[in-house]
């Protein structure tokens, strides 16, 4: 195998986080006297981290410094209830295991809030992540390469020994940015027509299928 590292996004990749995000989205709305959104709404919003989530959700023309209340509200109740009803999709959790086995590294970038990333690959993935790398104001967000350079460095390993697989057309551009071999997952939180739009490289619909494309490359 000519791929050393698997680099994983988060949300709607390893693990199924549309509920919790659709609740404390909510649940931040709510306090502010603001109508609520459905889930299909939050699966839309999701993606560019949680600043740009919020300001989709509040209704257009919301004044800036009171979205900035909503925000932080957001990541009061986020903090809280980041794992009520969030869990890794079917599979991944024996996916994980099997490139460990196969002596791969592997690491998270998100553009969610760096605590929770740190917090929920903990919880369900232990020690198999030896890199997280969350939102941060020191470096630009995905789809810029910043991230995914970050934990290669962190890694030890280049462009030609890494895959970075993600569920939207925001990671599809970030593995292109980043000049790494790229593979969108149609399990996660955009559909596999919307992937294919956004040219993505490798399209997988199964854990299974994963690691079989990690194996040939």
């Amino acid at each position: 195998m000519a791929i050393r590292a698997v680099i994983w996004d988060l949300d709607g990749t390893l693990l199924n986080t549309l509920d919790d995000l659709a609740a404390s989205t909510n649940a931040a709305l709510e306090m502010n006297g603001l109508p609520l959104r459905t889930r299909e709404e939050v699966r839309r919003f999701v993606g560019n981290g949680i600043a740009l989530l919020i300001e989709r959700a509040v209704p257009e023309g919301y004044p800036p410094e009171k979205t900035k209340k909503v925000l932080g509200d957001f990541v009061t109740h986020y903090a809280q209830h980041n794992r009520d009803t969030t869990r890794p999709y079917d599979g991944i959790p024996e996916l994980l295991a099997a490139l460990a086995a196969r002596g791969i590294k592997m690491g998270i970038v998100s553009n969610k809030i760096d605590f929770a990333v740190r917090e929920l690959s903990r919880v369900y993935f232990g020690d198999l992540m030896q890199v997280t790398v969350g939102d941060d104001p020191s470096r630009r967000r995905k789809p810029a390469p910043d991230s995914v350079l970050e934990a290669m460095r962190r890694l030890g390993v280049d462009q030609a020994q890494t895959l970075y697989v993600g569920d939207s057309d925001v990671d599809v551009m970030t593995a292109r940015n980043a000049g790494v071999t790229g593979c969108a997952v149609s399990w996660g939180f955009r559909s596999e027509e919307s992937l294919r739009q956004a040219g993505a490289q490798h399209i997988v619909a199964t854990p299974a299928a994963l690691l079989a494309l990690v194996e040939s490359l």
